[in-house]
């Protein structure tokens, strides 16, 4: 089994949502999670963290991300 790591945190379900489409179009399998205060984790397998990563930040605008572990 691969581990997963957290790449981002979504204030809400919509926005992880959208976070979990940007990374299945670049071919990345993410997990949402329950965080803290209602927010939602996004989690990818550790081996596509970097690649995530440079997805996210290419297909959203800095404000837009809430928060990254």
């Amino acid at each position: 089994m691969t581990d997963m790591v957290r790449v981002a945190v979504a204030g809400d379900v919509t926005e992880a949502e959208e976070l979990q489409e940007i990374l299945r179009s670049a071919g990345i399998e993410a997990e949402l999670g329950d965080g803290e205060d209602d927010s939602v984790t996004v989690s990818v397998p550790e081996s596509a963290v970097d690649d995530a990563k440079d997805a996210i930040e290419a297909m959203t605008e800095p404000d837009d991300i809430v928060g990254e572990p």
